[in-house]
This record gives structure tokens, sequence and C-alpha cells, in this order.
């Protein structure tokens, strides 16, 4: 049997996709996840083991957390930056490790706008306290399209003038360039969560009356001027993608008609695929108005995708491999991302393939596990055990 008709056969998680010059082994992305444990922005030892270890676990497709343009656009002090050279190369080994073990390296770029100074999470990730300050964790200054704080007791931000704009927008162009030349070969512009963006995008919290405000072409400004800086930055024949809040969960915010009119602008820009999350806009990204429930967010990449044709990805509650393969099989994504889960199970996507049933010898594992996770397998079968 060819390779070609071998690949054929397998379940669509399983076979490679290929967006513009990247191909990934498989369609299983994990998405940003943030570990909150850089100093000064700079990644270490913890991030190494920790991309390293959903690489050898056989995903597709892994991007880096989200990484401030600019220092202030980091949400807590424990967050990745690449606002400098130096962030740029302190990158590499991320991506080599990555790259060793099979995997795309992507990056997600962003800036946390009004959320930004905020605490770790395992502190309360709210506005920082006086407990904060004395172990060192010192607030700075939070930016926004208005002055609206994202939630009581939050920071107030200061709301940027269009010199100020400016300037982050080409913040966002050269953290583009520094990902490419760290060796990354997929980007996302995060869009999302009521970081600075999607603050702009969202009629909660943007109050302007000038050019970045007012009705959606407005709104969608920046989101779009972002874009075309970025992809001037990042090479043509690299793929990217753009994270959405699909909704902000309340009647008078940002709505799913409204995610597919800037889709649709994005895909004229150059964007490759929109993944599609939501809510978020204010307080904790985690906190948000959706309604949740297996695959929740699934009906929006399916919406986004069915109307402008663009190429997305489903994230939120994806628990295993059957269940994404459906979600593929319906056409309703092109991509899973699986989050949470996979830090549960480093190995989810291996064991997405045990569970379709194309793996029943291992041998998609890591060769140093796949030889005695076998071995126990033929014991099992003797004892006459299942599992």
């Amino acid at each position: 049997m060819s390779d070609a008709a071998s690949e054929a056969e397998l379940p669509l998680l399983f076979q490679p996709i290929t967006i513009k010059s990247v191909t990934a082994r498989n369609r299983i992305v994990v998405p940003p996840l943030c570990q909150y444990s850089a100093e000064d922005g700079i990644p270490n030892d913890w991030h190494l083991v920790h991309y390293g270890s959903y690489a050898r676990g056989g995903v597709g497709t892994i991007f880096v957390e989200a990484s401030g343009v600019e220092p202030r656009g980091r949400i807590t002090h424990g967050c990745l930056g690449i606002w400098s050279d130096e962030h740029g190369e302190a990158m590499k080994p991320l991506v080599n490790i990555m790259k060793r073990h099979g995997a795309v390296p992507g990056i997600q770029i962003a800036h946390a706008g009004r959320k930004a100074s905020t605490q770790r999470p395992w502190n309360g990730l709210s506005a920082m306290t006086q407990e904060d300050i004395a172990r060192g964790d010192i607030p700075w200054e939070v930016v926004g399209p208005s002055a609206i704080p994202a939630d009581e007791g939050w920071l107030l931000p200061r709301q940027l003038d269009e010199n100020e704009i400016a300037q982050i927008v080409k913040a966002f162009g050269q953290a583009a360039r520094r990902s490419d030349e760290a060796g990354f070969e997929a980007l996302e512009i995060h869009g999302a969560h009521g970081y600075l963006i999607q603050s702009f995008l969202s009629p909660l919290s943007n109050k302007r009356n000038d050019g970045y405000g007012g009705d959606l072409a407005g709104r969608m400004r920046l989101a779009l001027e972002v874009t075309r800086e970025v992809r001037r930055h990042w090479p043509d024949d690299k793929p990217l993608f753009f994270r959405i809040s699909s909704v902000d969960g309340s009647e008078d915010g940002w709505q799913l008609v409204d995610s597919i009119a800037l889709a649709r602008e994005l895909k004229a820009l150059g964007v490759d695929c929109i993944d599609c999350s939501s809510g978020g806009n204010a307080a904790s990204a985690t906190l948000t108005l959706v309604p949740r429930g297996l695959g929740f967010q699934v009906p929006y990449a399916a919406a986004v995708k069915a109307e402008t044709g663009i190429m997305s990805m489903a994230v939120g509650l994806i628990l295993d491999g059957p269940q994404a393969e459906a979600i593929l099989q319906a056409g309703d994504a092109d991509l899973i991302a699986v989050g949470r889960e996979i830090m549960y199970n480093p190995f989810w996507a291996v064991q997405a393939a045990q569970d379709l049933g194309i793996d029943p010898s291992f041998d998609m594992w890591p060769a140093q596990y796949g030889w005695w996770l076998d071995k126990r397998e033929r014991t099992f079968k003797r004892m006459g055990h299942k599992r």
C-alpha cells in the first residue's frame, strides 16, 4: 500500500494538513496555554519541558503561549515576551525541541491591553495587591481603547491616542519578524478574550468616537491594521492564524455576525485560519457568559468556515479522539485545538489514535515508550485482562 493510500485511509484527525508551505503531521493543535513562568519575558527550562512534552506526544502543531509585543502588553510579570531581539533569540530552543520531535512550531503574539498588569492565576488573576508588590510584582500602566476598567477593582486603562496605536501596530510587525527569525513556522495574532485587539472590537469596551471606534468598521480598524503590518513582516509562505472571541456572550456585545464580517476582512489580508474561541471581554478570560458544554465553541468555527470559506480551528471542551474526528467529519472545522485535556494528558494525540483504532502496536508513540507499551499490552492479553 502506498503512503498516499495509507494516509487516505486514516481518520481525518490523523491525516496531514498543509497550509501554505507548512505541513503538519495531523490536525491536532496545542493552543496557546499561558504558563506565567517567564522572567522578564524570557522562557526557561519549564517552557522547554512543557512544549517538548507535547511535541513528543505526537501533536501536529504547537503554539507557544501569548507573547507580549511590548513589556506592558504582558498579562502578568510571568508572561513571555517577544519585544526585543534578545527575546526572539531565547525562543530558539523551544522551536528546536518542537521540530526535533516532529511538531510544527507556532507562536501567538499578543498585547493584553486593559487586562495587563494582573496577578498570576495562583495568586488570584486579578488586579495586583500589596502582597504582590511585596513579592516584587510591581503594577504598570495599562492602556485600552477607552478609560473603562476590565472589572471592578481593576486598573483604569489610559485611552490610547492615534500615535500610540500606530506604535503598537509596528510592535506587532516587529514581533512577527522576530518570530520568523527564531524559526517559528506558524504565527497567531491574539484578537480574543478582552485583550487589546478584542477590546477595540467589542462595543462593551470601545466607546471611542474617532476612527478607531463607533461603527463596526471603526472598531475593526486596529485588528486589520495589525494584521496588515504582521503580514508585511511574516513570510507569505508561512501560515497566519487569528484568534477571535466569536461572541462576547451579551446582547449588547460582539456577535457572531461581527466575527464573520471580521473573518472576511482578515481572509482578504492573508489570514489563513480563524481560531474560534469566545468570551473574556471582562475580567478573566476563563470567566465567560457563554454557556458551556462539550464542544461548545464548535458552532462558531462551523459558521465562520461556512460563511467565509476560510479555514477554522475548533477549541473548547474537546475531550477525545472520537469527538474530535466527528467535528472534522461534519466539516465544522479544519483543525482541532486541545488545551486543558492535553495538559492533563500530554500523550492525548497518540491516545486518540488508540481510541480511533489506528495504532494497535503503539507505533505512533516515541520508540522509547512504544516498545514498552506494546509489551505491556501483550502481557494484559495473555492475562485475559480487559482495560
